[in-house]
């Protein structure tokens, strides 16, 4: 027996992404497909929908975090999609640029983008094992 008390982690709760400009933020992410969930500007935060999920990604307004790219290997969020080739034709209509074509992985396909602030998400789907993704 341990003398260290445990915890079980039970998912996640939410992914927050430091941001410039929440109002900037907001669009550019509705811009890619997110619905927000809610928004309170005097808290400088945002709640980004992730599927019917109650957790999402959360926009917090970072006073002075300015503009940058992505930076290389870095941290990446990424959502399931059911398709991310069809996703990242969406994103570029849209006027969202992915950062490069998307590209296969081991469950299926996947794109990615960068927000203003250097913040990179990727839709990811899983078309080549549909048994382990959302709706197999």
């Amino acid at each position: 027996m341990s003398d260290h008390e445990s915890y079980e982690l039970l998912g996640f709760d939410n992914v927050l992404l430091p941001v410039g400009d929440l109002g900037e933020a907001v669009g550019f992410y509705e811009r890619a497909g997110f619905p927000v969930a809610f928004r309170l500007d005097e808290a400088g935060i945002a709640l980004l929908r992730a599927g019917g999920e109650t957790p999402g990604i959360l926009l917090r307004a970072e006073d002075e975090f300015g503009r940058r790219p992505p930076l290389g290997p870095a941290a990446r969020v990424w959502l399931e999609v059911t398709d991310a080739r069809t996703a990242a034709r969406a994103l570029r209509a849209a006027g969202v640029e992915p950062l490069d074509e998307p590209f296969p992985v081991a469950t299926g396909w996947t794109v990615e983008f960068a927000d203003p602030w250097g913040n990179v998400v990727g839709l990811t789907d899983y078309s080549k094992r549909p048994e382990l993704g959302r709706r197999p």
